[in-house]
């Protein structure tokens, strides 16, 4: 059973990335890369070679759900667990979500205290 060490993050927003980066880093002792766009991730993901990807939903250009179909063209990362991070949780839109093959829809705003624990049970939920 292999181990969560390493998330790709992928938020437009500076002041969230820098406080979801501590979260993870401090608090759950991760190692983190951030991406700013979906373009970004898809130039950079494979070669960081995330144990999981944390996607914003609402990004300009590619938006997270183009992203997560963008990087699971790459063999790479065709099977690494995803999860999505966004304001919009209503069950509809959680499981429109999840059909796009994501494990875990994480509500913004999230608790930095908590997100490591969220993205923990995210992990465990995956499909090995």
């Amino acid at each position: 059973m292999s181990t969560l060490s390493r998330i790709l993050y992928v938020e437009d927003e500076p002041d969230i990335r820098a406080v979801a980066k501590l979260a993870l880093e401090m608090v759950g002792g991760f190692t983190v890369k951030i991406c700013e766009s979906g373009e970004q991730a898809l130039r950079e993901a494979a070669t960081f070679a995330p144990d999981m990807i944390l996607l914003d939903v609402m990004m300009p250009g590619l938006d997270g759900p183009a992203t997560l179909k963008g990087l699971r063209e790459q063999p790479a990362l065709a099977n690494v667990p995803a999860a999505f991070m966004t304001a919009k949780i209503q069950p509809a839109e959680v499981a429109f979500y999840k059909s796009l093959g994501a494990i875990e829809v994480i509500a913004k705003p999230f608790d930095p205290m908590t997100l490591a624990t969220q993205v923990r049970a995210a992990w465990e939920k995956r499909v090995n």
